[in-house]
């Protein structure tokens, strides 16, 4: 009752191929991109910037990147972190080569230059998969990393071995810097999270998309019936790098300012996004928003009950929160591979004929 579809027609072929097609969700989407950009702008302060608003953001790009890739197109990845860091390290030299140049063509920049490392490192896809697939993405992470590391050139040579932006401002307005308010971080956020959301939910709907199902379902069965496995496994490495790369970019232009990339993107940010898209769901645009919100917002739910409320010792609600994190990816491969997106689709059936079940 909750949720109607009936009276929904269509009477077109456009209708019917809306990118939300039910007119329910549609304007849940609508009311939702009005709070977003209407409301939260106006009421977001530091804290809730920093510590919930912009990470959410910025990991949701990175989840859908790899959703693609691996819940869309089956290929296994372990390469997230060096990948970020390609789109970090790519925004950094634009910013300090091109100061003149707008920070929306750094960042989509940054993001074409992790598509062609990205497109580069998936070579071996076409001959391994699986659990080698993994490795090789694996020895990708560390070779980037060390990459980073040891070519002075990347970091300008500077005598820490840290990149940090320089201030840019977007139509008179601060971005990056200590100058740069809270609302205004988060805005430019959202727009890069707003277009990859829409784009990478239309690609999936469509032929290029059915392509990357078709490979991950069978990718035998998907040659026979014409599906070129080249294009369809190197695009889709391409598509997920370049969300990644954005996501990398973001990090650190916006969200942190100074980066050491052993610390920032090592293989710890490569599981955190891989748990973001267990939890929130495999195959799913909305299932990558709803992992990266849980991931992110489990330690603060957790620090304000524990130490807050509780009276716990940071370090006891730190091992909680591994705790609880390594339980539920156990509990979701086990009971629920399609994570809380699934749950959010069998809570949806039961609100469309609640509270008259028959």
């Amino acid at each position: 009752m909750f949720y109607r579809e009936a009276g929904d027609f269509k009477t077109s072929y456009v209708d019917d191929g809306q990118t939300f097609p039910i007119r329910f969700d549609r304007y849940r989407y609508y009311v939702v991109l009005a709070l977003a950009f209407a409301v939260v702008p106006f009421i977001v302060g530091d804290y809730l910037a920093n510590a919930i608003l912009l990470p959410f953001l910025i990991y949701s790009i990175a989840a859908i990147g790899l959703n693609i890739l691996t819940g869309y197109c089956g290929q296994v990845s372990l390469g997230t972190g060096g990948f970020m860091a390609v789109g970090a390290y790519a925004c950094y030299k634009l910013m300090t080569a091109f100061p003149e140049v707008s920070m929306f063509i750094h960042i989509i920049l940054a993001g074409g230059i992790t598509a062609l490392v990205g497109v580069l490192f998936g070579l071996p896809s076409l001959r391994i998969k699986g659990f080698y697939l993994a490795v090789a993405t694996l020895a990708a992470q560390f070779f980037l990393v060390w990459l980073f590391n040891r070519v002075p050139w990347f970091y300008n040579h500077s005598a820490s071995g840290q990149i940090s932006a320089p201030e840019r401002q977007v139509f008179g307005i601060y971005i990056t810097g200590p100058n740069t308010e809270a609302w205004a971080s988060y805005l430019f956020c959202l727009i890069f999270c707003l277009a990859t959301g829409l784009i990478a939910r239309n690609l999936t709907r469509g032929t290029l998309g059915r392509s990357w199902m078709a490979i991950r379902d069978m990718d035998i069965a998907a040659e026979i019936i014409g599906v070129n496995p080249l294009r369809a496994k190197l695009t889709a490495f391409a598509v997920s790098s370049f969300f990644v790369g954005i996501a990398g970019a973001l990090f650190f232009a916006i969200y942190l300012g100074a980066v050491e990339v052993g610390e920032v993107f090592g293989i710890q940010k490569s599981f955190l996004v891989l748990f973001m898209i267990i939890i929130g769901g495999l195959g799913s645009i909305f299932g990558s928003f709803a992992g990266a919100a849980f991931l992110v917002l489990l330690p603060v739910v957790l620090k304000l009950i524990g130490v807050n409320l509780l009276g716990f010792p940071t370090d006891i609600v730190a091992h909680l929160q591994l705790i609880i994190v390594g339980s539920l990816i156990i509990v979701f491969l086990v009971l629920e591979p399609h994570g809380i997106a699934q749950l959010w689709n069998v809570t949806r059936e039961k609100l469309r004929l609640w509270p008259f079940p028959h």
